[in-house]
């Protein structure tokens, strides 16, 4: 079980949000690519059951996609969202905590979760073979854990070790005070995890509360991606997910997230001292939201500047002036916000060479853009790299989840290698003028 840490906001108001609603009972098909095809059924309940079905494949991965995550949380629920994910772990009236891992063991099933900003996962895969029991495990949990005061307690311990085990890693204390900074004491600025104080304050009643506001079939998207057959999903998923009535009742129109323009950072240094050995630095800019079409040239953009060993930042500040072993760029993106950064740990004694550097090299792209030979290398790292990922069925899996869930678009392979094919140097350039003339946000941890 885990969080992602991606980007995060200051003292704006609340995304916007519009109703979103499918046809009931519906079943249609999305898209046909690679010899197989995608198709949608929404149960009348608002749950969506979306399947890939991938010739030659033996596995076959199941994601649950939850349409809340931390930045959904009230400052008294800071966490809860990364709580709940635990907790869904922990039994259920006809399954321990301890029947739920052996039996995705016994299958060699690989078993995880994890929350983000916008959303909570629950994911598995199997053998083609073993699905049923991987789905009627997960329906097991999302709709009939216990959420007992003990497991609450028990947990509440593993979680404070994990926000101890974060404060000890440089990047992460880093990355999270540049969220800080950039997006204020906001949801999207607060780390997922919470902190020590709100999750020592957080009750069983809260969480509970939590979970059966946000854990709706209407909030929800179940992605199957491998050797499967869709009407045989859609039977699984209505069998595994009719436990507590859980599928009875029609759905509720909800409220999608969405903004008229990107939320505004706050710019400024945040500095904070630790005990450690290294200076680490994390530098950035506003960036793009998740929708954009400007994300394209974003990607090639960052494959130049810190997406490799090819590339600028690698080049300048580690191989030519050794001032640091890691660096690298990051474009973190959200509905309505988005952050483009560096991220580089130094000896304290190198910090001002290090940030003299970086600055130049986010100034020379920011002037000039990038030359012919970077184009054609950041289009083929973000082309090899989308392409060598979909091998993997929970890399479909998860294109499937995060696209119907958060970008309410389903793109087809060829189409998203045809735009990045389409990116242009001019593209890069003016995207680059407009991201790196902005006023900077700089967060740095290290020693006094």
């Amino acid at each position: 079980m885990t969080f992602q840490a991606t980007a995060t906001t200051g003292r704006q108001p609340a995304a916007g949000r519009s109703p979103v609603t499918r046809p009931a009972g519906s079943t249609r098909t999305l898209l046909r690519e690679d010899g197989g095809v995608i198709r949608r059924t929404t149960l009348p309940s608002g749950l969506r059951i979306i399947t890939e079905q991938v010739p030659g494949q033996r596995s076959a991965a199941i994601g649950v996609w939850v349409g809340v995550g931390s930045r959904d949380e009230s400052p008294a629920l800071h966490g809860c969202s990364h709580f709940l994910e635990h907790l869904l772990f922990k039994g259920t009236a006809d399954r321990s905590a301890l029947d739920i891992s052996v039996e995705l063991d016994a299958v060699g099933g690989e078993f995880n979760a994890f929350t983000a900003k916008e959303y909570t996962c629950f994911h598995a895969r199997v053998l083609d073979e073993d699905l049923p029991l991987a789905v009627d495990v997960l329906g097991d949990m999302i709709t009939a854990s216990l959420l007992t005061a003990d497991d609450v307690d028990a947990e509440r311990d593993v979680i404070l070790d994990e926000i101890a085990m974060h404060d000890d890693d440089p990047d992460d204390v880093a990355h999270n005070l540049f969220a800080a900074q950039a997006w204020g004491d906001s949801p999207l600025g607060r780390p997922i995890a919470g902190t020590v104080a709100s999750i020592e304050a957080m009750t069983r009643d809260q969480i509970r509360r939590f979970y059966q506001r946000h854990y709706r079939p209407e909030r929800m998207v179940v992605s199957v991606a491998g050797n499967v057959d869709h009407t045989q999903v859609v039977r699984l998923v209505r069998a595994a997910f009719s436990r507590r009535d859980f599928l009875a009742g029609r759905a509720e129109p909800v409220a999608k997230r969405q903004t008229a323009r990107p939320r505004k950072v706050t710019t400024g240094l945040a500095e904070a001292t630790r005990h450690f050995e290294q200076v680490n630095v994390v530098l950035g800019v506003q960036g793009l939201t998740r929708s954009d079409p400007r994300r394209f040239a974003l990607g090639v953009l960052n494959a130049a500047l810190g997406g490799g060993t090819s590339s600028r930042l690698f080049q300048e500040v580690r191989e030519k002036r050794g001032l640091a072993y890691s660096v690298f760029s990051f474009a973190s993106q959200h509905v309505d916000a988005g952050l483009v950064g560096v991220s580089v740990g130094c000896l304290p004694t190198k910090l001002q060479q290090v940030l003299d550097v970086v600055r130049a090299e986010l100034g020379k792209i920011g002037q000039d853009g990038i030359d012919a030979d970077e184009l054609a290398r950041g289009k083929g790292q973000l082309k090899g790299g989308l392409v060598l990922g979909l091998e993997d069925s929970a890399s479909r899996m998860t294109r499937l989840g995060k696209s119907e869930l958060v970008d309410d678009e389903l793109l087809s392979i060829d189409e998203v290698l045809t735009r990045i094919e389409g990116v242009t140097l001019d593209d890069v350039r003016r995207l680059a003028a407009d991201l790196f003339s902005q006023p900077e946000v700089l967060a740095i941890v290290g020693p006094a």
